[in-house]
């Protein structure tokens, strides 16, 4: 019997548009609550730790809840009018991360496509809008990881990790794009609006293969928690799709983490303070700091996902890759860790490292 391959990610790349709307979006948001909710509004969203988060929507017309924006005026825009600019921009938004990759490692002889995105819908997918832009082979094989939210970069890249280990000689293309923006909601109550603060577009591109170089891909693990499947969910509306995050989200999370079981398998029984990179999904500072004190951390050994989570925000499924692109410009890790969370409430990752046994 022919000894398991080890799966490597090859290298990442980012992308993010041009359109910087968070300071747009904070004084609208404030303007929309009553005057006793505004100081509670502004004490939270200097607390959230962002500072800039990326927007495809057109720059030209200044702000989109501006005067010409696309979310001007009274009448929210329907469902078919943000499907169809994500139609077109999540395309060309993960052809522009594919544009990075490719500075770092070719993406010729591409076996394998694998595409995550939950923020729209398109037919025929991103996936084949993609392969056609780029020209790869109509026989490469595709597929389509929707509506699985912020941990949905893990799913890509372990069905890569599985594609890689059942045919040692695929090359897999792994994409994730999110184009949280598009699904702002008109809403004067200060839960919803504090989790629209949060995110943010962006995309990032992966190789993924058994050439050597980069990252290895470790042993996945994963978990649902119990009781907690309307903490974080979209609904899909009229108008868009509606975020709900529950203010819960940091306990339960916090909670989880404290089970002995579950956190011997995020490090495989090893001591979290041995584990010397972490690439946390960054979903919100009180995420990142339910994380760390939970698993009592270093103090800095989430600074990649903050640093993360201030230049972009919460890209949900992109965001863990911008997190694992910065612990690569990094020297290079002995034993990582990666884990996102997303609705369920679930909890999923993989370990990660320069050299990682193949576990059968």
């Amino acid at each position: 019997m022919a000894e398991p391959v080890t799966p490597y990610l090859n290298a990442i790349g980012t992308a993010v548009p041009r359109h910087d709307i968070h300071e747009a979006f904070i004084g609208w948001a404030r303007d929309r609550l009553p005057g006793g909710q505004r100081k509670l509004f502004d004490r939270m969203a200097s607390r959230a730790a962002i500072r800039h988060r990326w927007s495809v929507l057109p720059q030209e017309a200044g702000s989109p809840v501006g005067d010409a924006g696309f979310y001007a005026g009274d009448m929210q825009p329907g469902t078919a009018a943000r499907m169809a600019i994500y139609a077109e921009a999540a395309p060309r938004l993960a052809l522009a991360a594919i544009a990075e990759l490719q500075q770092q490692a070719p993406i010729y002889g591409a076996t394998h496509l694998v595409v995550a995105s939950c923020t729209g819908f398109v037919a025929p997918g991103i996936d084949q809008i993609v392969a056609r832009a780029l020209g790869l082979p109509p026989t490469i094989e595709r597929t389509l990881i929707g509506f699985m939210g912020c941990y949905a970069a893990v799913a890509a890249l372990r069905t890569a990790r599985h594609i890689v280990r059942s045919e040692p000689h695929a090359r897999v293309l792994v994409i994730t794009v999110e184009l949280s923006t598009l699904h702002l909601q008109a809403v004067d109550e200060i839960e919803p609006l504090l989790a629209m603060l949060q995110f943010g577009d962006g995309a990032a591109a992966a190789m993924v293969s058994a050439d050597p170089q980069g990252l290895a891909i470790g042993q996945p693990f994963a978990t649902t928690l119990a009781d907690s499947d309307r903490l974080i969910r979209w609904d899909i509306t009229d108008t868009g799709f509606a975020m709900h995050l529950s203010g819960e989200v940091p306990a339960r999370i916090a909670a989880a983490l404290a089970d002995r079981e579950f956190a011997r398998a995020i490090t495989a029984g090893q001591a979290a303070q041995d584990v010397d990179a972490w690439a946390v999904h960054a979903g919100g500072r009180s995420i990142l700091d339910a994380v760390e004190h939970a698993l009592n951390l270093d103090g800095t050994a989430l600074d990649d996902s903050r640093a993360v989570l201030a230049d972009n925000g919460n890209m949900s499924s992109a965001t863990l890759m911008f997190v694992l692109a910065r612990i690569f410009a990094r020297p290079r890790v002995q034993r990582g860790v990666a884990l996102a969370f997303g609705p369920g409430l679930a909890a999923e990752g993989f370990a990660f490292g320069p050299h990682l046994e193949a576990s059968a």
